[in-house]
Formats: C-alpha cells, sequence, structure tokens
C-alpha cells in the first residue's frame, strides 16, 4: 500500500513519491532558508515570462494581430494586456522621470530668476511720453493736409494711447511688496490670502485655488512640474476607457466594450514601449524634429493597421476611421485630459 503524505499548504494528501503537491504545486520538500528566501524573491521579481517575448514581438511588427489572438481565446500563450500595460507604462515612466527631473530643474531657476525680478513702472516717463504722444496727435490731427496721413491711422494712434494708458493700472507692484512683507513677518495665511485678492464670501474652491496659488508663489514654482508629471499616468490610465468608449462608438456591432479595452491597453502598450525606444535613442544621439515628427505619425499608421486587423475591417474602412479617431482623440480628449491634468497638479501641489 503506498504510503502518502500532507502538503503543508492546502493541506491535502498524496503518494509521497510526488516532488510537488498535485493540487496546490507547492515543492515537498520546501526548506526555508535564507539563501532560498531571498533567491526566490529576487528570481520572480526580474523573471521574466517566456509570454512576455511571445506577446512582444507580434505587438511591434502585427498591429492588432496580438489583441485579436487574446479575444479570439489563446489567452494563455500571451501576456495579459493589462498587465503588459502595467510593465511597460512603469519602465516607460521611470525612464521620462530623468527627463522631467531635468526639466524640473531648469524650470525652477527659471521661476527663481523671474521670482527675483522687482516690475516697476516709470510714472513721470509714462506721463511724459503721453504728453508727447498727445501732441503729435493734435499736430497731426489739424495738418491732416499736409501730413498725408489717413484717418484710419490716425484711429490706430489713439488706440495705441488708450492701450498705453489701460498698461498704467496693470502694475501689481505695491500689493507685490505688501505680500512679501506678510511673509518675511510669517502673518497668518489668512491675511496673505486677503492680500492677494480673496473675499470673506468666497466659496472653497476658490480659497483653495487662491492657497494654492500662495503656495506656488512662496515655493516659487519649485517642484510643480514634478506635481504635474505624478498626476500623468492616472490620467492616462482613465484615457485607456475613453479611447475604447471611441472604438465602440465606430465599431459598435463589431466586438463588445471588454474586446475593445483589449484593443485599448494594446495600443497604448505599443505607444509606450516605443516612446521607451525613442528615450534611449535620444539619451545615446540626438534625434532631429522632422524624424521626431514622423515617429508620432506612426502612431496612426500602425492604428490603421491595428483595427484592419483587429476588426478584420476593409482597407479604406480602417483608414477612415483610424484618421477619424486619431483627431477626434488628440483634438477633443487629449486637451480634455491636459486641463484636467493642470487643473489637478494646481490642487495637489
Amino acid at each position: 500500500m503506498p504510503t502518502t503524505d500532507r502538503c503543508k499548504n492546502c493541506e491535502k494528501s498524496f503518494d509521497e513519491s510526488f516532488d510537488y503537491c498535485p493540487y496546490c504545486g507547492q515543492e515537498t520538500a520546501d526548506k526555508l532558508t535564507f539563501g532560498v528566501l531571498f533567491s526566490n524573491t529576487i528570481g520572480n521579481y526580474f523573471a521574466v515570462d517566456a509570454r512576455f517575448f511571445r506577446s512582444f514581438i507580434p505587438l511591434m511588427t502585427k498591429p492588432g494581430v496580438l489583441a485579436r489572438r487574446f479575444v479570439d481565446g489563446k489567452r494563455l500563450s500571451y501576456l495579459h494586456p493589462a498587465q503588459f500595460y502595467l510593465f511597460v507604462s512603469v519602465v516607460f515612466f521611470f525612464a521620462f522621470s530623468f527627463i522631467i527631473r531635468k526639466a524640473d530643474d531648469n524650470l525652477n531657476q527659471t521661476f527663481k530668476k523671474e521670482f527675483g525680478r522687482e516690475v516697476t513702472l516709470d510714472s513721470i516717463q509714462f506721463k511724459k511720453d503721453s504728453i508727447g504722444l498727445e501732441i503729435a496727435k493734435k499736430a497731426l490731427t489739424e495738418n491732416v493736409g499736409l501730413s498725408k496721413i489717413a484717418e484710419k491711422d490716425l484711429k490706430i494712434l489713439d488706440s495705441v494711447m488708450s492701450a498705453e494708458q489701460n498698461s498704467s493700472n496693470l502694475s501689481f507692484s505695491f500689493k507685490r511688496k505688501q505680500l512679501d512683507s506678510l511673509i518675511d513677518i510669517g502673518a497668518p495665511q489668512n491675511e496673505k490670502l486677503k492680500m492677494m485678492g480673496l473675499e470673506e464670501d468666497d466659496g472653497v474652491i476658490t480659497e483653495k485655488f487662491y492657497t494654492q496659488i500662495l503656495k506656488f508663489y512662496e515655493q516659487k514654482g519649485g517642484g510643480i512640474l514634478k506635481t504635474l508629471y505624478d498626476t500623468i499616468p492616472i490620467t492616462m490610465f482613465l484615457m485607456l476607457p475613453l479611447f475604447a468608449f471611441i472604438l465602440k462608438i465606430f465599431y459598435w456591432k463589431r466586438a463588445t466594450f471588454a474586446h475593445h479595452m483589449v484593443f485599448s491597453f494594446y495600443f497604448f502598450t505599443f505607444i509606450f514601449t516605443s516612446l521607451c525606444l525613442l528615450i534611449l535613442t535620444n539619451a545615446i544621439l540626438e534625434i532631429p524634429i522632422w524624424l521626431k515628427v514622423l515617429f508620432f505619425l506612426s502612431f496612426i499608421i500602425y492604428l490603421v493597421l491595428a483595427l484592419k486587423n483587429f476588426y478584420k475591417s476593409f482597407w479604406l474602412s480602417a483608414l477612415v476611421k483610424g484618421i477619424v479617431i486619431s483627431y477626434v482623440y488628440i483634438i477633443i480628449i487629449v486637451p480634455i485630459a491636459i486641463i484636467g491634468v493642470m487643473a489637478v497638479s494646481i490642487f495637489l501641489y
């Protein structure tokens, strides 16, 4: 009679000759040592599943084919689209962070330089220039026949003078000095906000906006770009369903929303992968602007090919829908996302 052993993990019995539990797969002689602990941890963290390579090559060379295969049921052979997207996006934002860090440092230096400037208005000089303009206008008006100046040119002169007069009222140097004084003496925040123009009956959102602007002013704009960068990954993840929704509009009866999401995951994975390659290449050698423009235009070409292969549509249909989808997404969705990212960045700054 064969002897049995009990699994320490699932606690089910099996033949003791088995090296692995037939129910959960845990090794029967699993002795936890210091070496095993760290070798397994490091190995599991850095190990690249074979499905990654089986997924990577068709993703880059056969637009839409990988998504089509996954939807058709070949799911264990390839990396899950959401998992693939998260992995590549983490790599991309890690590489992109070095560019952001450099740009943030340059922007901080620019902000410090600009905040250090004193904007003043020489009222005496302005008054003198205004008098000069007025005398010139009067002389030209009284001698229109001799000067040959047209009436429309006199109107332009009026508009210039009006702009100059209005600009004299746009100096905030006095309030800025008062605000700097309040900051230097450590005045309460409500006094500083009041100096900036916050009224007592303003709402919570308005007060929050003034608070963030004050924080931006006190910190000389430092870290604003980094805050902006931190909100981009979440925004990009939220833009995926919007892209899938656009696909649903154009291919209403061709697939379910889940299928459109699969297509979107793989398409954005391709974009992030391509951008990673662009960042790496640009770090080695400087890529000319015209080549970068062609690089971004290639995304539209990839989308057209992917639509044809995934939805099994005709060339003309894929071409028209690909161009329209790209136009709608770039002209409508992307600007809204940029505004949203900027708004969120201000409130999270």
